[in-house]
């Protein structure tokens, strides 16, 4: 569950991944059976962190996950990918 109550430790870990880390990262939450706004919320500001630095975060999700962002017409602006090959796939274009 990505939601309020998990958002702030999700935002700080990843967060400073994303800082530290490799330019790509490839998020796997196929696990995952509820996003709320403050999680959409989190993913955005982990995929503009992502861009700014000239990176990727590639998410990949399951059909629960992927519904919410529809809902909210984020599809376009978040990289979702269906399965981890897929995301590294995408990567490699990079």
């Amino acid at each position: 569950m990505l939601d309020a109550f998990s958002e702030p430790t999700f935002r700080k870990v990843l967060g400073s991944k994303l800082d530290e880390g490799p330019k790509h990262i490839i998020l796997d939450l196929s696990q995952i059976d509820f996003v709320d706004s403050s999680g959409l919320g989190a993913l955005v500001q982990l995929a503009k962190q992502a861009q700014n630095s000239e990176g990727t975060l590639q998410i990949v999700t399951n059909a629960r996950v992927t519904q919410t962002v529809k809902l909210v017409r984020l599809e376009k602006f978040l990289a979702l990918q269906t399965s981890v090959e897929a995301a590294l796939e995408n990567v490699k274009s990079f």
